[in-house]
């Protein structure tokens, strides 16, 4: 299996230096744990600056391993974020750490922060074998300095350099008393190709973490004008509950209602549809996720059934917006599922000879709406020419945004957002 090795040499009492042998030895149980597999170079070896030169264990001794040594000064965002790059670019996920015991937690407290749990990382504790009993806890952190790495992650993060500028649509058809939008790819920190750069959505599959996504967040609210404790994003299960702002939150939902103003709700979408609902009338707001499994299961109408049956809304003051989402000309389903969207309209498939022909979820999900009640003007989708569309395909827009079908397991994911406007932000 192949791996990555970090060797934290500055876990090591500098005491033991002095120690008869004792390079040879520590190089020995090195290369011993080197040859249990295959390992990509270079192995990262951590030396801190702040020991004194003559005691530092010269980088020199590890040119023995035959492998490239990167040296790395220190514990920190940083030099973890080094590591995380390295392991990107190299398509790996496996980490194995030779640190001290004692030094295991800080190191793990980086690793959360940092990395997502695609990521396997394997701690080897051999230098406190190597160490004396009575100087173990020399290199040790303490529980202040485990506590001060978040906030040595947020400061690192904060610093980063965006990729672009951030871009935002917006529906002519949503009242100027609501702020809402879609947010394109651009003007974020994360750097993997196919989640660069203004990714919103960190998931235990992908590689970008949550320290990286929360940062977009925040940056995605200075330039629109919310800040991130009143931010609150569906959590997706492609099915068709309803989280009422307030009320307690069930384990998953696809949608969220609420009447309170400068609350910002939020629905992802990478190929799925974010859907953004408005009442202008009693000031009452909806947004929707929504993929072809939501679609069927009628999350679009259990939202707004949701804004009539807890805050009185009509359907006929309910303006409907469908975001970004994967186009007809690039969403296939195999035949039983193609069947089901069939019987909601014969034109939401378009057959093309193959097992998989052609869906079209938008416009399932406009017919589904206008059944339950929406007026067809209060409906903005890619059928509607005379304002501004934002219906646009994210399969086909590579530069604009990121997309499941084309882009593969380790993609991105924009929004649409949206809250009620209040005195105070």
């Amino acid at each position: 299996m192949a791996k990555v090795v970090v060797v934290d040499v500055a876990s090591i009492p500098c005491s033991e230096y002095s120690r008869p042998n004792y390079y040879e030895e520590l190089i020995r149980k090195v290369s011993m744990i080197l040859d249990l597999g295959e390992v990509h170079e270079p192995i990262y070896i951590i030396d801190c600056l702040h020991r004194n030169s003559s005691t530092t264990i010269p980088s020199d001794e590890f040119r023995s391993l035959k492998k490239q040594i990167r040296i790395l000064h220190d514990i920190s965002s940083a030099s973890m974020y080094t590591i995380k790059q390295d392991l990107d670019s190299l398509d790996l996920s496996n980490v194995v750490i030779i640190t001290s015991y004692c030094r295991r937690t800080v190191l793990q407290k980086y690793q959360e922060l940092l990395f997502t749990t695609l990521y396997n990382f394997e701690y080897i504790s051999i230098f406190d074998d190597l160490s004396a009993a009575g100087d173990r806890g020399t290199s040790a952190f303490t529980s202040e300095q485990v506590t001060q790495v978040s906030d040595d992650v947020n400061t690192f993060v904060g610093q980063l350099p965006a990729i672009g500028e951030i871009t935002v649509l917006q529906s002519h058809l949503v009242p100027g008393c609501f702020s809402h939008g879609f947010t394109t790819r651009t003007g974020g920190v994360s750097y993997i190709r196919t989640l660069s750069s203004l990714n919103l959505f960190s998931s235990s599959k992908r590689r970008d973490p949550k320290s990286i996504v929360l940062e977009n967040i925040r940056r995605l609210g200075l330039k629109v004008g919310f800040q991130p404790h009143q931010f609150h994003m569906v959590k997706t299960d492609h099915a068709s509950d309803v989280w009422v702002v307030g009320d307690d939150a069930p384990k998953s939902y696809d949608g969220i209602v609420t009447n309170q103003v400068n609350v910002v709700l939020a629905a992802p979408g990478a190929d799925c549809m974010p859907l953004l609902f408005t009442d202008s009338v009693l000031k009452v707001i909806g947004v929707a996720h929504a993929g072809w499994k939501g679609t069927l299961m009628g999350i679009a109408m259990a939202t707004v059934n949701a804004m009539v049956s807890r805050f009185g809304s009509r359907k006929e003051n309910i303006l409907a917006v469908i975001g970004p989402s994967v186009g007809p000309c690039c969403f296939r389903l195999d035949q039983g599922s193609a069947k089901e969207f069939q019987s909601i309209h014969p034109d939401c498939v378009r057959e093309d000879g193959t097992s998989r022909p052609y869906v079209n979820i938008r416009l399932a999900t406009r017919i589904l709406l206008e059944r339950g009640g929406l007026c067809s003007k209060h409906i903005h989708d890619d059928t509607v020419t005379d304002i501004r569309n934002v219906t646009l395909c994210t399969s086909c827009h590579t530069d604009m945004f990121f997309s499941h079908v084309r882009d593969g397991t380790n993609f991105g994911t924009q929004i649409g957002f949206l809250w009620i406007k209040g005195s105070e932000q």
